[in-house]
């Protein structure tokens, strides 16, 4: 299910919360469950990102007026981690609900898209046309392919997206005392050679950093989250 939410407030930029998809979650067997939460249909994009700067509160980051990377459907990219979740504690306060970062079992739940273990987020296969060929010089613009069976588009290419998570290898998502931060971080990555990530796989990057691949999508707690409503498996 999409949702278009307005601005409650009647800010003068008038400004449009991210799209969502409704997301049912799921129960573990051994107990615990995951959701049911609202996670963005696309990753955040330019046009999105820009209504939180020209508040005041955040520099434009890197790349942002470079014309490889400025078209208002490209997802933003530079942004750090703070600064994503400094743009949901935004939407937080315009909207009245609690946006954030995704964890990193949300969005590998939501980026299956229904499936138990599938090799990319369609299925077997990435579908045909999904991901530009040939050299590339910025990311490609946002919802342009094929949604998951959940109805969301990019999962797992064009930008690695922050999570809300703390990661260290063989951690299961918390830091290892006396070894560097870093945050979680999942999907593919217009840069690289092969521009697609599995639902499983998993990236991660010092918080404070800032690259040309990397950027968001953003979580809307809905009523019930962390719930054992789901009816689905994880």
């Amino acid at each position: 299910m999409h949702e278009a939410r307005t601005n409650p407030a009647g800010t003068a930029a008038e400004a449009t919360l991210p799209q969502v998809v409704s997301i049912s979650g799921c129960r573990f067997a051994g107990g615990g469950a995951i959701g049911p939460f609202a996670l963005g249909r696309i990753p955040i994009t330019n046009r999105e990102y820009a209504l939180f700067v020209n508040t005041g509160r955040v520099a434009p980051p890197p790349w942002w007026k470079e014309p490889s990377f400025s078209a208002p459907s490209q997802p933003v990219v530079g942004v750090t981690w703070g600064e994503a979740m400094a743009y949901c504690g935004w939407l937080s306060e315009q909207s009245g609900a609690l946006w954030r970062l995704p964890k990193e079992a949300e969005w590998e739940f939501a980026a299956r898209g229904g499936l138990s273990s599938p090799r990319t987020a369609w299925g077997d296969a990435v579908p045909p046309g999904e991901i530009p060929e040939g050299p590339l010089a910025g990311p490609w613009e946002t919802g342009r392919g094929s949604p998951n069976g959940y109805g969301l588009y990019d999962m797992g290419t064009i930008v690695h997206e922050w999570c809300l998570d703390w990661w260290e290898p063989g951690s299961g998502g918390r830091s290892a005392p006396g070894k560097p931060r870093r945050r979680a971080s999942r999907g593919g990555s217009w840069r690289h050679a092969v521009r697609w990530s599995a639902p499983a796989a998993r990236s991660s990057l010092p918080p404070d950093f800032r690259y040309s691949d990397y950027g968001f999508r953003v979580l809307r707690e809905t009523a019930g989250g962390d719930s054992r409503e789901g009816d689905a498996r994880c």
